[in-house]
């Protein structure tokens, strides 16, 4: 009988857990409705304050399952921007999508005056409430927070309001001050990791380019032709030789400019963690053409004599980018959409 790891297990047992819970709440409230009627649960809902310390928790399945069966939730101007509220300042992007999915974009695109210190105090406070576990590093964090702002106050003259009505400062200088050690760090994380990876990166480049004239098996003395030149395994070596070296470049030469960039909070949003991501990504794929070409040459050189060493030599190969996948994926997938196609602007589609 086979039986499951523990920590599979502890996985399959939570799944298990949170799908009975959404199921009990939507037996509670299908029959709740059957005996009080639609009109009285809509009233327990706006004055519980269920929806709203749900949504304060970042519990999407509960704030999705009450929208779906009572979407006049969202007719009440009052409870949709203490709903609002709670989203801005927990950060969380799940249910920003979900309300933009009912057709809610006024509530963050709102230019009404009398709501602009309310929705003013809501976004540009920090608290540990704001920091996401999905992000990785300082730098990114404040992208996200610069997403935040930019999905929020998207019109001009809001900002002119605010700073006529309160004869200081403008929401983005305030934004700006209140976040100074979050770019100090994200400033520091982005040098440090740009100065380590351009590291690597060298060393690639110093490898792969010694390796490109001393090929596995030598070369012809009269003609200066590597001997295994007619080999596959050649061709995959000097491929992936070559290809080792343009990508540890390209990354070199990213990472340079990061290290020579300004360093503004606005180069946070797109400049910065584009480059770091090009970056990052070339980098890889420069040590995987690395292992690649290792492993290839080691093939060239044993195959004489073991035919079968290339299976162990390819498990060796592949076990650190399994290891990395393992590891760093998730973030770096989570990276490269943060970039590229931030979710915070994108709607859940509630019919498909």
């Amino acid at each position: 009988m086979l039986r499951a790891a523990p920590f599979i297990k502890r996985i399959g047992e939570l799944k298990f857990r949170h799908n009975c819970s959404l199921q009990l709440a939507e037996l509670f409230l299908t029959e709740m409705t059957k005996i009080f009627g639609a009109s009285e649960i809509l009233g327990i809902l706006l004055t519980s304050e269920v929806v709203l310390e749900a949504a304060s928790r970042g519990v999407f399945e509960i704030v999705d399952l009450c929208l779906k069966y009572f979407p006049e939730l969202l007719w009440n101007i009052n409870f949709v921007e203490k709903l609002e509220k709670e989203i801005v300042e927990g950060r969380h992007v799940e249910l920003r999508r979900l309300l933009i999915g009912h057709n809610a974009v006024r509530c963050f695109a709102d230019n009404d005056p009398s709501e602009g210190m309310t929705k003013l105090n809501t976004l540009i406070k920090w608290s540990p409430r704001c920091i996401s576990p999905d992000v990785s590093g300082a730098a990114f964090l404040l992208q996200r927070e610069l997403q935040w702002f930019q999905a929020i106050y998207v019109v001009a003259s809001s900002y002119k309001w605010l700073k006529f009505q309160m004869h200081t400062k403008t929401p983005w200088e305030i934004f700006v001050e209140r976040r100074k050690e979050l770019f100090k760090e994200a400033e520091q994380w982005m040098k440090d990791t740009s100065t380590s990876s351009s590291l690597v990166a060298t060393l690639i480049i110093t490898i792969a380019f010694a390796a490109a004239f001393t090929v596995p098996g030598g070369n012809n003395d009269s003609m200066g032709i590597p001997i295994f030149l007619n080999k596959g395994s050649f061709m995959v070596f000097a491929v992936a030789d070559g290809f080792a070296l343009l990508s540890s470049v390209i990354a070199t030469l990213m990472f340079l400019t990061i290290l020579t960039s300004r360093y503004t909070i606005e180069d946070f949003l797109h400049s910065l963690p584009r480059k770091m991501v090009m970056g990052l990504t070339f980098l890889m794929l420069s040590l995987a053409s690395m292992l690649v070409a290792f492993s290839s040459a080691l093939t060239i050189i044993l195959s004489e004599r073991f035919k079968w060493i290339y299976i162990p030599i390819t498990s060796l190969a592949a076990s650190p980018i399994v290891l990395f996948a393992i590891l760093q994926l998730p973030l770096y997938i989570e990276m490269v959409e943060s970039t590229f196609w931030p979710r915070l602007y994108r709607p859940i589609k509630l019919w498909k």
